[in-house]
């Protein structure tokens, strides 16, 4: 059972409203409350650059990013991540899907980021104590086919943050479509992120925006060759991703070029994977923005760079992804994918 061409109308029209009420309004990173919902959790999506909203495989941990990739080939399938951050800090995101014939697809998960624990003091410098710091967000993902070809989902997120003794509740969405092509060859994925309000904030502070951010990105695989090749670009919803805005006019055509092929490949992820067999993968992954901002002119290193693995059998997936931020350190990204289905029936055998 498919949706009606109605309904698909309809709910095409309630994104391209949110879209234009809301990218007049658009902020990125460091503007925002809940910036952790950015975060990349998996292993594949991280070495591929830090985000992807295109692929099409059964691989759950896709639809958090885009809630259109959730489909059927996800059926009871458990993902498990966690990442090894910086500072002592540490994340991870835990899903569950199940699909249902002529209803469509569900999903439910947890993502959370632990901060630590922290050194209590008063104004004069003396140790109370310590305190700790974490923020959460569920995920209710459903999507459901439109045809064969494409598909509609949304992510419904409440969150809940706790920062030593002060505690923020919000709510926020994602909508998101999802297109592949009868040979299966090519994708195509489109997300609008982190729709909602802040309902109650810390300290009765003014209410604070959401990250919101729209993506959209492209997939291809070679038909007789082992790689399959990913474009994303992110945040399509503001033009200039540099840090400080150049408000001043050049009369140099060279500078204005420069400065327009500056703005886009700050937009753009590339994410390649070399797949010899089925059951292993290689992958890798180039942040033009990360290593823009995070390089060292002295010593540039693999800033920016990502890289990572993973191995498929019948009843589970491991993967592995390391993405380098700055010459301090780097990230490691573990993901665990089970079919608890498959398993208690090899077991059986």
């Amino acid at each position: 059972m498919v949706m009606d061409r109605t309904m698909a109308k309809k709910f095409l029209f309630v994104l391209l409203i949110n879209l234009f009420v809301l990218t007049s309004k658009a902020q990125t990173g460091g503007d925002n409350v809940y910036e952790f919902l950015n975060l990349t959790h998996s292993g594949l999506i991280a070495s591929l650059g830090g985000t992807n909203v295109s692929l099409n495989t059964d691989n759950l941990n896709l639809a958090y990013h885009n809630p259109g990739l959730l489909n059927t080939g996800m059926e009871k399938s458990l993902a498990l991540n966690y990442v090894n951050y910086f500072a002592g800090i540490n994340y991870g995101l835990a899903m569950y899907s199940r699909s249902y014939p002529g209803v469509g697809n569900f999903a439910a998960g947890i993502t959370y980021l632990n901060y630590g624990s922290f050194t209590e003091a008063d104004a004069s410098g003396t140790i109370t104590g310590s305190f700790s710091a974490s923020e959460y967000a569920l995920s209710l993902i459903y999507s459901r086919v439109i045809d064969s070809l494409f598909t509609l989902g949304i992510n419904f997120k409440p969150i809940l943050s706790h920062l030593e003794r002060y505690t923020s509740f919000g709510l926020a969405f994602d909508l998101g479509a999802a297109y592949h092509n009868r040979s299966g060859l090519f994708s195509a994925g489109l997300v609008i992120k982190n729709l909602g309000m802040e309902v109650t904030t810390y300290a009765g502070e003014p209410r604070q925006k959401l990250p919101f951010e729209i993506q959209a990105g492209l997939s291809q695989k070679l038909a007789h060759a082992p790689f399959r090749f990913s474009l994303t670009l992110r945040h399509l919803e503001k033009y200039d991703l540099t840090y400080q805005y150049n408000d001043t006019t050049s009369t140099n055509d060279y500078l204005q070029s420069s400065e327009f092929l500056e703005n886009i490949m700050r937009h753009v992820l590339l994410g390649v994977e070399l797949i010899p067999h089925k059951n292993f993968y290689l992958s890798a992954g180039y942040n033009y923005q990360r290593r823009k901002e995070l390089k060292i002119d002295t010593k540039t290193s693999t800033v920016g760079f990502s890289w990572g693995f993973g191995i498929n059998i019948s009843w589970m997936s491991i993967e592995f992804g390391r993405a380098t931020y700055h010459l301090a350190g780097s990230s490691n990204h573990f993901s665990l994918i089970i079919r608890p289905d498959k398993l208690y029936s090899r077991f059986r055998k």
